[in-house]
């Protein structure tokens, strides 16, 4: 049973997208709507939400695109933190804020981290061997490499991480290695780094996954893996002119790693809000407070970083809260194929947003979330559900209702008059949603939760059906006044259901009902027992969801790896 929250506390990140391309639809439907959904939720309980994201502007991505434009790293990043997070605005995505990883003040939290950890003992120096290519004259960072995967002996993995099989791996075990940039094979030079004592934290790791057994399974199979492998030390810096400088004596050249730095950007992140809120200490009540439920969104790319090796350095600093929940989702394909945005195999959000509104597209990544297994997009599909659930169901219920008030009600709402048996089954439904909307949504059960949300439109629409208010017009007026007044009642309450999920829809029906637009002040938990007041004003009526034609989805299939 969800009920409402009374302040609590929690704090939610999603996944930092690397700032050297635009928004595809891979990365909204794994991890940016499901949190966004389970933000707008919980504030809609009444909890306390801090929801922080921001652009990853480190790492070997980054000056692999730089190098190949012929630009600096710095340029690439400014034109794609300003490109995603317009991207996410449009998708109507709240973040409270959205930082980027290459500001000062980062630098400086990733820095103080460090030493953090530097100083307990938790990071070692070392001296290793690594990839060194004669013809571009510099020591290879582990992206800058290619080869074949020791492990699944797939072609073109890459030296931190094969794609195929999802393992984490260190550039020396790939099979013929090659450079990435000149096509040259790299030999093997003597360099020095930084190793995070990642091993010492193990059995502390397991003790306290073992205290979650609500998480999603890939989640806890996907780490039981490694606990089985064995964690070992992990190298935490690199030879690269671009990232967070390595804060030590005789450290020069070398770089914070990616995967160390960027988590550390949520917490950085949350001292900016703060800081814009003139309250530059309020961070701490969310990061330092025991009573915080800390919940990552993320792809199941991201399972080792959050699940093992960022709750590992948060053990070692010691001061913030470990995470509480991390809801992996799996991978988005096209059209029945991996996403390649080197093939442009791929729909960029902002392509998509020049067609159609951002909500139908929520809807299909709610309605069809990769909670569980990798999922399909295909332009057909999304033209169903657009036209079949969201146009032909949910929007056909809320014109067919109005539509019908304007015309012999004067554009305001009928008397409720006197209930029969299925008007109160009807309203016993929209009583009923609320928990297990909420439920489904309390596990980040997504896909489950809309689909409650959609068979309750689907009731008010056999219920319209079945009471006939057209013919109960001619016979009834007052029978007729309470079918609607009934409809309406649970159209109100589809509103306020609907703001998680497609919330320039919700507000539009709200005003269309001649309520204000902004759900403050009305919590999850009264949806169902609010009314329209009799005789209330109706707002102007719209197409709640217009359909989508066939020669409009032709051409957007098209486009795909032209």
């Amino acid at each position: 049973m969800s009920v409402d929250a009374t302040g609590e506390k929690i704090l939610v990140t999603a996944a930092l997208p690397y700032a050297n391309g635009p928004l595809h639809l891979g990365h909204l439907a794994g991890a940016y709507i499901p949190a966004d959904v389970y933000v707008r939720y919980q504030r809609q309980k009444g909890a306390d939400v801090l929801f922080i994201c921001g652009s990853d502007e480190h790492g070997v991505p980054i000056t692999i695109r730089a190098d190949r434009e012929g630009v600096t790293p710095q340029e690439i990043v400014d034109r794609y933190h300003a490109v995603m997070a317009d991207s996410f605005r449009r998708m109507a995505i709240h973040f409270d804020n959205y930082s980027r990883t290459s500001l000062p003040l980062h630098h400086r939290i990733s820095q103080e981290f460090f030493l953090n950890l530097h100083r307990k003992g938790f990071i070692r120096e070392e001296m290793v061997r690594q990839f060194y290519c004669a013809p571009c004259r510099r020591f290879l960072p582990d992206r800058y490499i290619e080869g074949e995967c020791p492990l699944c002996h797939e072609a073109g993995a890459r030296g931190d991480q094969c794609e195929a099989c999802g393992r984490w791996l260190e550039p020396e075990l790939l099979i013929a290695p090659k450079c990435k940039v000149c096509g040259a094979s790299p030999e093997l030079r003597s360099t020095r780094h930084w190793y995070f004592a990642l091993s010492r934290f193990q059995e502390s790791l397991e003790r306290w996954q073992a205290s979650k057994p609500e998480w999603k399974s890939n989640v806890r199979e996907f780490c039981s893996g490694w606990f089985k492998e064995g964690l070992t030390d992990r190298p935490i810096t690199r030879d690269i002119d671009w990232g967070v400088p390595v804060p030590l004596p005789g450290a020069e050249g070398k770089v914070l790693y990616v995967w160390f730095d960027a988590p550390i950007g949520y917490i950085s992140s949350s001292v900016e809000w703060a800081e814009k809120q003139g309250q530059p200490e309020r961070w701490r009540d969310y990061w330092m407070d025991p009573a915080t439920r800390l919940v990552h969104f993320i792809g199941k790319d991201n399972i080792v970083f959050h699940a093992i090796v960022w709750p590992a350095a948060l053990m070692a600093h010691g001061d913030y809260v470990l995470p509480a929940q991390i809801p992996a989702n799996e991978f988005l394909n096209i059209e029945g194929r991996k996403i390649s945005t080197s093939r442009n195999w791929a729909i960029w959000v902002d392509d998509y947003l020049e067609v159609f509104p951002p909500d139908p597209l929520r809807y299909y990544f709610e309605v069809n979330a990769p909670e569980n297994k990798d999922a399909d997009f295909t332009w057909k599909d999304f033209q169903a559900r657009n036209n079949g659930d969201l146009a032909d169901v949910l929007g056909n219920l809320v014109n067919r209702c109005l539509s019908f008030i304007e015309k012999h009600f004067e554009a305001r709402v009928p008397p409720a008059g006197t209930l029969q048996p299925a008007d109160r089954e009807l309203l016993d439904a929209v009583g009923r949603a609320p928990a297990a909307i909420g439920a489904a949504l309390d596990q980040f059960q997504v896909r489950r939760a809309v689909t409650e949300l959609m068979d309750l439109a689907r009731a008010g629409n056999k219920y319209f059906n079945d009471a006939a208010p057209w013919a109960e017009l001619k016979k009834d007026r007052e029978r007729c006044a309470t079918i609607l007044n009934t409809t309406l009642q649970l159209q109100l309450a589809l509103s306020a259901l609907m703001e998680p999920f497609m919330p320039q829809s919700a507000e539009k029906l709200r005003l269309m009902l001649g309520r204000p637009a902004s759900l403050v002040g009305e919590p999850w938990g009264g949806i169902g027992g609010r009314t329209l007041a009799d005789g209330q004003p109706l707002g102007p009526r719209e197409i709640l969801f217009h359909k989508i034609e066939d020669p409009i989805i032709a051409e957007q299939a098209a486009k795909l790896g032209t």
